[in-house]
């Protein structure tokens, strides 16, 4: 009922950027909360940014003054924009949704993932 969208991972030398998308679509009413996990191999997935739909963020340590997410919520988009990459970064990134799911008889909430984008940092 939804589908989840990433995009724009890849590699990237230490220091430099890149931005990740995240497109939902299919039977939203509205969306409570977007953000973006990773998953390191050999460790546990870890949250590394967080928008409510209050527009309050959260972000892991590692990442803050580095990484920033926004949403557009008109196009039910949460991005990641990821600057001053480290080798540490590298992961496989994973977009994360609550959404109000438009269902008959009631609409309920349910939490959706993305298929997952590799980003590889390392010279």
């Amino acid at each position: 009922q939804v589908q989840l969208v990433e995009s724009g991972g890849g590699l990237a030398q230490p220091g430099g950027s890149l931005r990740l998308s995240c497109a939902a679509s299919g039977s939203i009413i509205s969306i409570n909360a977007m953000g973006w996990y990773r998953q390191a191999p050999g460790k546990e997935r870890e949250l590394v940014a967080a928008s409510n739909s209050g527009a309050s963020t959260k972000y892991a340590d590692s990442v803050k003054g580095r990484f920033t997410i926004s949403r557009d919520n008109a196009k039910n988009t949460v991005y990641l924009q990821m600057n001053s990459l480290k080798p540490e970064d590298t992961a496989v990134y994973y977009c994360n949704t609550k959404v109000v799911v438009r269902s008959w008889p009631n609409p309920y909430e349910n939490d959706y993932w993305g298929q997952g984008t590799q980003v590889t940092v390392s010279s």
